[in-house]
């Protein structure tokens, strides 16, 4: 063993290994309940409702399971009252489930947003 300056060796210097179950969130959430329709090829078209939005995914309840890894497609209509605009705001979004779990009797489905783009109107 190497000894460091500080009279301890140096495998005893080296960092925890990360807790995997351990939640890293690297956006801020707003708990907003929109209406929303999500497409993707092997799943299909279906209603959801979001539950929380950021700015690197999303979070909605449906009535059907969709699994991890699949491609989705949605459009958001982003209030003024949140955005602060005069007018609300149109978002196409491209992202992938990254995870769905029961909850009650819906199934919450989180997505990342991976591609956003704002529509005119």
């Amino acid at each position: 063993m190497i000894a460091l300056k500080s009279g301890l060796s140096s495998l005893s210097a080296l960092p925890e290994p990360p807790d995997p179950r351990q939640e890293v969130r690297c956006a801020v959430r707003f708990p907003l309940t929109l209406p929303v329709v999500v497409s993707g090829g092997d799943i299909g078209e279906f209603s959801a409702i979001t539950r929380n939005v950021s700015a690197s995914g999303v979070l909605f309840t449906q009535d059907r399971p969709v699994e991890a890894g699949h491609e989705v497609r949605f459009s958001l209509r982003m209030p003024a009252s949140v955005l602060g605009t005069p007018r609300d705001v149109l978002v196409h979004c491209v992202g992938r489930v990254v995870r769905c779990s029961m909850s009650q009797d819906k199934y919450l489905v989180a997505g990342t947003i991976d591609e956003y783009q704002f529509v005119e109107q």
